[in-house]
């Protein structure tokens, strides 16, 4: 590639304008541990919502996108826009909970709902679980998508794309905390937002593409074009479409689209002013994530099979990448490798912007569960506040460094997507109920964890070597059934076979976050005199549908622009503002 001095110039800006913000925010994140991990809880839906944004906009997204649009269509999304689901049942439903826990990371809350040597075992173990390994594993994923970018677009090695990428992410990220990582998010969202469209916009200039109307008749492309899978093959349809509608998106636990709220999701929540900027932050994100942001992505994934129609056509353009990092993926920074001066530099910082914004969410949110979960808790409960801050700041550091060792291993972002979410089938389900069924205990979460993970290694590791089971290729996402299923009976025989928590310990969740009480009420009909707090659950779930086809229907309304289809699209349209309409006339009522 071509990058000139105004390009580097434009990448050099970037860099310095991300450290100032960090070092801007140093001296406020230092005061507490409070204000290091949750910006003081006094954070506005709107700078929370676009860092939820900015987050979820990593550098491997539009890299993943790809890999599904050239293997199976556009259709092939619905591996993740099935989450949906999950995000509009968090706002609607949990993000108010979340709120009125006060919890300071999201672990906390096993010790307000469970009791005992189980919560405790709890917090610990996945304070380093998820904090740590399960941490490490998505933001080697960010990483690995950096290599291929800095690879196919500066020539860059591996090593030298991730010193680059992570010694500026960990200085801004250890010095100004959480307010430190909102701003600059906000900052890297309008820049990396700008790339994508302005990426989209060329590709579609280019001499091989012509125009959108040439780009959308080419025979490699008008094949794919189809937002709903071929319902004629089951080995098609199964996978991509009912798999992930009627079990992955509840069933399984994954970054960002946890079900019930969790993660960064509930850190931002936790840091929110109040519920209704709670609510609203998730909500500006479901809409943001899934309408706003896949089609430039998608479009320039379609050029992609004019252009290098095979694996073997990127290997030939880019010689120097080595073989293990060769995969359709790749086809997202190789076409940006055509962009033309200055918008080079342009689309440079937002992929440098992507991958930032995801790795400091990533290393402040794993350092909240190392400090608050397992160092303050189980190590030195009377650390200081300059204490803690020191910790998270030197375990930021070690983060950074796990995840870059990693990432020299890894080869597809799908291959990890894949086993992520094969090792957080079942337990989905867990997290849903436990704030609104009263039997689930800490036994019933430690059987599922143990369950799913066995199962995934037995799946992913076990039986392709033993043969015990056979699983054609084909029909290879029976696997993720048999997880769901095989988890969730077992979590289930756990809990009835085990004590549920003392009263006291339910009562003192239940009066302090107030969940609806439909599935309190056993323990409730013990206590005549406590109120039972009906709640609004049917209206909220109501509203998740509602919310669901607003979002749907503005996303496939766009395509249908896109493809030249003007009465779907303004049916689609017309659904989605008579959905916001109506969540808009009920929002003064949420509470």
């Amino acid at each position: 590639m071509n990058v000139t001095i105004l390009d580097w110039g434009i990448i050099a800006a970037f860099f310095i304008i991300s450290l100032w913000i960090g070092l801007f925010s140093a001296k406020e994140a230092g005061t507490s541990a409070k204000e290091f991990f949750l910006s003081g809880r006094n954070m506005p839906w709107w700078l929370l919502g676009v860092s939820m944004v900015a987050t979820t906009f990593s550098a491997d997204t539009p890299n993943l996108v790809t890999d599904m649009v050239r293997k199976n269509g556009v259709a092939g999304n619905w591996a993740w826009w099935a989450f949906l689901l999950t995000g509009m049942l968090t706002v609607f439903v949990y993000a108010k909970l979340w709120r009125r826990s006060e919890a300071t990371t999201d672990l906390e809350f096993y010790e307000m709902r469970y009791s005992g040597k189980g919560a405790a075992f709890l917090r610990a173990f996945r304070a380093i679980y998820l904090g740590v390994f399960f941490n490490v594993v998505i933001m080697a994923t960010v990483s690995l998508a950096a290599i291929k970018i800095g690879g196919v677009m500066l020539g860059l090695s591996p090593v030298q794309t991730l010193l680059i990428a992570s010694i500026v992410t960990v200085i801004y990220s250890s010095l100004g905390g959480l307010k430190g990582v909102l701003l600059t998010d906000f900052f890297q969202f309008f820049i990396a937002m700008i790339g994508s469209f302005g990426a989209a916009y060329y590709v579609l200039d280019l001499p091989e593409i012509g125009s959108l109307s040439n780009l959308l008749a080419h025979e490699e492309v008008a094949s794919k074009l189809n937002f709903m899978p071929d319902f004629s093959d089951p080995n098609v349809y199964i996978p991509i479409f009912i798999l992930p509608i009627a079990i992955q998106w509840w069933a399984t636990w994954y970054p960002g689209a946890e079900p019930g709220g969790g993660g960064y999701i509930a850190q931002r929540m936790l840091s929110a002013k109040d519920e209704k900027n709670a609510i609203g932050a998730t909500l500006f994100f479901n809409i943001a994530h899934y309408a706003l942001r896949p089609w430039p992505w998608i479009i320039v994934a379609l050029a992609s099979l004019v252009v290098f129609p095979n694996i073997s056509d990127l290997q030939t353009a880019f010689p120097h990448i080595p073989v293990d990092k060769l995969g359709d993926d790749l086809a997202y920074p190789a076409m940006l490798s055509f962009l033309p001066t200055g918008m080079i530099g342009i689309v440079l910082a937002s992929l440098i912007a992507a991958v930032m914004s995801t790795l400091s969410t990533h290393l402040n949110w794993g350092s909240s569960y190392v400090v608050n979960d397992f160092y303050l808790r189980f190590v030195k409960p009377e650390a200081t506040d300059k204490q803690l801050v020191a910790v998270g700041r030197i375990s930021t550091v070690v983060l950074m460094a796990l995840s870059a060792v990693l990432a020299l291993a890894l080869s597809s972002a799908l291959d990890a997507f894949n086993i992520l979410l094969q090792i957080g089938a079942g337990t989905g389900l867990i997290f849903i109920l436990r704030w609104f069924w009263w039997r689930i205990n800490a036994y019933t979460e430690i059987s599922a964890m143990a369950i799913s993970f066995a199962v995934a290694i037995f799946f992913e590791v076990l039986n392709p070597k033993m043969g015990w089971i056979d699983i054609p290729a084909d029909e290879s996402y029976m696997k993720l059934v048999y997880s769901v299923s095989i988890t969730t009976i077992g979590w289930l025989i756990v809990t009835f076979m085990t004590q549920p928590e003392k009263d006291e310990v339910l009562l003192s969740f239940y009066r302090k976050v107030t969940p609806a009480s439909y599935g309190w009420k056993k323990l409730l009909d013990r206590y005549p005199a406590e109120k039972e707090e009906k709640g609004q659950l049917g209206k909220e779930i109501g509203l998740m549908i509602v919310g669901t086809f607003m979002v749907y229907a503005a996303l496939f309304s766009t395509g249908f622009f896109i493809y030249g289809n003007m009465v779907p699209g303004f049916i689609a349209a017309i659904i989605a503002l008579v959905g916001g309409g109506i969540i808009i006339k009920s929002w003064k009522n949420l509470h």
